[in-house]
């Protein structure tokens, strides 16, 4: 925020008339009560008609008064006339209050329209649709730095050799220096990663989880054997008035388990306790035959 604000501050007015002047003064006086939003982040709200068209609003300010291009590829596809009609030249605010207002009405062909305008944010969920990121390569400049908004995120954008790349800011990478540039070549968002020289590189896989887990022949040994221990217990009630219920069966369940462990930890003790003892008396044998020892 400190460093944007000092890049603001060093702006000049590109002409000196004095219109210009009052708008460029009011401009600076709206960015600079903008800054404090970089923290959180800035509301923009994009238009469906080209890669640089948002609804102006304060926070665009900045990027103008910084000369920073501000793209987006959430367009209509012009091949498809029934959706360029129903979205027509609304922001997404817009779109999404007539989408509401439509499908509410009593006339069927505002329904239809508003169906159609609901089908296109359905089909375009990512916010970047392949018209558009034609679009984008279209416009962007060779070497241009801009910043790309999708999904309510800024990204720092370039254009080099005729592609396009994204600027990795994810703390997954953040330890990975190799990995600076994401390829974006498709809407899916699975780019290729690329080192400050735009080569492709492979950030390393993260380790395997070294406990495995139950192979199906055990998994389903342990099933059998739940089986078994129910059906034991079934049988066990036979004199009673009824099958046990879901509750009970498991409370023996859980009694039968806890009185198997019981069992367990105690073999292991004695056979603890059976080896100490072994020790020792191996221990007072040696010391024996070294007593029957004489010096002569």
């Amino acid at each position: 925020v400190c460093c944007s604000g000092e890049c603001v501050l060093t702006v000049t007015p590109r002409e000196k008339t004095d219109g210009m002047e009052l708008n460029f003064q009011q401009n600076m006086s709206d960015a600079m009560a903008v800054l404090p939003k970089l923290s959180t982040g800035l509301d923009v709200n994009v238009r469906f008609t080209g890669v640089t068209d948002f609804e102006y609003t304060p926070e665009c300010i900045v990027f103008d008064l910084l000369d920073i291009p501000l793209y987006h590829g959430w367009l209509v596809d012009p091949q498809s006339p029934e959706m360029v009609a129903a979205v027509g030249k609304l922001s997404y605010n817009q779109l999404v209050e007539k989408i509401i207002n439509y499908k509410h009405s009593a006339d069927s062909s505002r329904v239809s329209e508003g169906l159609v305008a609901e089908q296109f944010l359905e089909s375009t969920a990512t916010q970047l649709s392949y018209h558009g990121l034609c679009e984008l390569n279209t416009t962007a400049r060779e070497g241009e730095i801009s910043v790309f908004f999708r999904n309510n995120h800024f990204s720092t954008m370039i254009k080099h050799k005729g592609h396009l790349y994204l600027l990795v800011t994810d703390q997954g990478f953040l330890q990975e220096e190799s990995v600076v540039w994401e390829s974006l070549h498709n809407v899916e968002g699975d780019g290729n990663f690329c080192d400050s020289d735009f080569r492709l590189c492979h950030p390393p896989q993260r380790a395997p989880s070294t406990s495995n887990p139950p192979s199906a022949q055990e998994q389903q040994r342990q099933i059998d054997q739940d089986y078994l221990v129910a059906v034991s217990l079934q049988q066990q009630q036979g004199g009673a008035p009824g099958p046990l219920s879901d509750l009970e069966l498991a409370r023996q369940l859980q009694q039968e388990e806890y009185q198997q462990q019981q069992q367990l930890q105690q073999q292991q003790q004695l056979q603890q306790q059976g080896s100490a003892q072994g020790q020792g008396s191996q221990q007072t044998r040696r010391r024996d035959k070294d007593s029957d020892c004489a010096l002569l």
